[in-house]
């Protein structure tokens, strides 16, 4: 069996008023923010879902749960970090990174850039390893009604000792 692996994962929040809008560890200027426990940075947690379930390791909810107080308000890129040594205690690590964003509003383009560097500072790669796109739904759905967010990501992972 080669030493890689592929996963994909997903994340939705609804937006929340009085809440800062936090996507990739960046934030995004906006009248309102999304709703969750920690940060609800809707991109990163997709990032998370998609390299642990490609290292069978469940999902972001099974390690870090809503009903634990110390994950309160806690910053998505420390859950990535924290996903990442539980990547190497198993023998994977991440290698590169696809996500998209899917939001009606706001406009997303110009923060991409600083969203993807964000990513692969805190993933140890270089910039050119994490693709960031942005995406709305034409109005459809919920994300087209302005209620919230969702995102997708696919990772994949290479054994720890590969290059």
């Amino acid at each position: 069996m080669p030493p890689i692996r592929i996963g994909h994962g997903a994340d939705v929040h609804a937006f929340a008023v009085g809440r800062r809008l936090v996507l990739g560890g960046v934030e995004v200027p906006a009248g309102r923010g999304l709703g969750g426990h920690s940060d609800a940075d809707v991109l990163t947690h997709a990032i998370c879902n998609a390299a642990l379930g490609a290292a069978g390791l469940g999902d972001l909810g099974r390690h870090f749960p809503d009903t634990d107080p110390q994950w309160k308000d806690v910053s998505s890129l420390d859950l990535l970090s924290r996903v990442c040594v539980l990547l190497l205690d198993t023998g994977w690590r991440v290698a590169q990174v696809d996500a998209t964003v899917m939001a009606q509003t706001p406009k997303l383009a110009a923060h991409l850039p600083a969203m993807a560097a964000r990513l692969a500072t805190t993933l140890g790669l270089e910039a050119g390893w994490v693709n960031v796109k942005a995406v709305t739904t034409e109005r459809l759905g919920f994300v087209g009604r302005e209620e919230g967010m969702e995102s997708h990501a696919v990772v994949l992972l290479v054994a720890a000792g590969e290059p």
